[in-house]
């Protein structure tokens, strides 16, 4: 935004040094998953600092909505690109992550190297309880907002019985839901207004920002498979968490269903392993979806200790970020053409719906692991149903997980509270022997 247009509307451009410290700050408290990040800079941006006006700020909102990959930190990348271009997209989208993924590591190895003991397993005895709730609570968030009718409805259960029953890979769910959802809106589309026009020279710039993005997003990779060879495990993990950036609409949520799949069948993480490290993602600044460095960091150890470990987690870190300034900063000069596609929303409104039923394939699997230990599925031709022993309920997990239950949606608690009172739960059930 220019200068000029911003002193015209009562705003005012932030010195560099001002963007750094605020989006360092914003970054190192921004817990309570999107949501809360969200309203947070808007509180800061525009309300405070008034860097931004609110129909700008709405306007780069909607925008990243859009996209795959968590919209909080792509907002901060869009708020520091307005404002110190490249660079300042660079610097708050960076701050946004850094301390979280931090801090994610320290804990990983903390998981790790203090597996065995009380406290430890206590603590995540606790957690595994609150993550049911939380992962209950986004899907009712979502459902809200996505589900706008029967037939939305009904694509979200298509999702959730493709996932449970069919054991279908969650990139061709989501991408046929975005499909059904583009052929349903298709004939609208010609009555689309059109998109305003670009300014000159928007095409050429964002075909360069696209170019230097992309070498920068598959420069470790290559690198990687360059020293170590194409089947090394940090090859695989930079191939596949690049996918997994690409498609992983609908939040941390909605992609945990293919992570857990593809953490299972390659070793990197079992499913209690998964729940812990979402419990770990929802208590540390950043985005939920830095879920995916913990478990590329299980795998790294697995296949050669924690000097591995740490390098397939920064791997893992890198290629989940790295596409999201792809996006902003090839994608902002295009934001109206987007936004005047209807058929570009249908799909997005299709694969939100779809969403709906990832989450709530994940709350179940996450629920059964966590109340009966194990889920094992038995084959039916085609079709595949989850079965447990239920002599096997863990009476303190399912006691742990309603009072969870009960903090978030009767009495309204936090998710930060909920989790640190359940953590001291489960050390104090550990201790007395209930687990």
């Amino acid at each position: 935004m220019a200068d000029g247009q911003m002193k015209a509307q009562g705003l005012a451009r932030p010195a560099f040094g001002d963007l750094v410290a605020t989006f360092a700050k914003i970054g190192v408290l921004s817990f309570g998953g999107a949501a809360g990040q969200i309203a947070m800079m808007h509180r800061i941006v525009v309300e405070e600092k008034r860097w931004l006006d609110e129909p700008r700020y709405l306007h780069a909102l909607n925008y990243c909505m859009l996209l795959p990959g968590p919209e909080a930190q792509q907002l901060a990348t869009y708020v520091g690109w307005l404002t110190h271009g490249v660079r300042g997209g660079l610097a708050a989208g960076l701050l946004f992550i850094l301390p979280g993924a931090a801090l994610m590591l320290a804990l990983s190895m903390l998981y790790v190297l203090g597996a065995g003991l009380t406290l430890v397993e206590g603590v995540f005895f606790g957690v595994k309880a609150a993550v049911l709730a939380i992962v209950a609570q986004a899907l009712i968030k979502i459902a809200r907002r996505g589900l706008k009718g029967p037939g939305l409805a009904a694509l979200a259960f298509a999702a959730f019985a493709a996932m449970m029953f069919l054991d279908l890979p969650f990139p061709l769910v989501v991408i046929g839901a975005g499909v059904v959802g583009a052929l349903l809106a298709a004939p609208a589309d010609r009555a689309a207004e059109p998109a305003p026009p670009q300014a000159a020279g928007a095409a050429g710039a964002a075909a360069r920002a696209a170019a230097w993005c992309l070498a920068v997003w598959w420069a470790p990779v290559a690198l990687a498979a360059l020293a170590l060879g194409p089947g090394h495990v940090l090859v695989e993990i930079g191939l596949f968490f690049s996918q997994l950036a690409v498609l992983s609409f609908g939040g941390a949520y909605a992609v945990l269903a293919w992570l857990a799949q593809a953490g299972v069948e390659r070793g990197w993480a079992d499913a209690a392993e998964m729940i812990d490290g979402l419990g770990l993602a929802e208590t540390t600044p950043g985005p939920t979806i830095l879920v995916t460095q913990f478990v590329a960091f299980l795998g790294g150890l697995k296949a050669g200790g924690l000097g591995l470990a740490a390098a397939a987690a920064l791997m893992a870190l890198w290629t989940t970020f790295a596409p999201s300034f792809l996006w902003i900063f090839a994608g902002a000069p295009f934001v109206e053409d987007l936004r005047a596609s209807r058929r570009l929303a249908g799909a997005l409104t299709g694969v939100t719906a779809a969403v709906v039923g990832v989450i709530g394939f994940v709350a179940l699997w996450f629920a059964l692991n966590v109340l009966f230990g194990a889920v094992d599925f038995v084959g039916f031709g085609p079709l595949r149903l989850p079965t447990v022993d239920l002599a096997g309920l863990d009476l303190a997990a399912a006691a742990l997980a309603a009072l969870a239950g009960a903090l978030i949606f009767r009495f309204g608690w936090g998710v930060m509270a909920t989790v640190g009172l359940l953590a001291a739960l489960g050390v104090a059930a550990q201790a007395l022997g209930l687990t």
